[in-house]
């Protein structure tokens, strides 16, 4: 079993930076939960790091794919993983998440 794990490509990491001063943790855990729920089979690890001064920020492999301060706010769970998606594989239909709020 050990040498399956040894064998498969590195699943990307996401980081979510919160606030403990605001105490943006339960915001920054659901989130997680999310997109585990959404993409388990395709991420290694979903890590919260606390962090101070209003900070939100959510990364994928470093690279920031959501900030608080530049991006207006926080991110509904739509958003999120679009952004996720998007960056993981933009070709994924992502089923009621990509069709709410469409007509039809």
């Amino acid at each position: 079993m050990q040498t399956a794990i040894l064998t498969q490509p590195p699943r990307p990491r996401i980081t979510i930076t919160y606030c403990t001063q605001c105490q943006w943790l339960l915001r920054a855990a659901w989130m997680a939960q999310e997109l585990l729920s959404t993409f388990r089979d395709d991420l290694g690890e979903v890590a919260l790091r606390p962090g101070t001064g209003g900070v939100f920020v959510i990364e994928v492999e470093s690279e920031v794919i959501w900030e608080r301060v530049r991006d207006g706010g926080f991110p509904d769970v739509k958003a999120l993983k679009q952004r996720v998606r998007d960056r993981l594989d933009p070709g994924r239909d992502l089923g009621h998440v990509d069709r709410a709020g469409r007509e039809g």
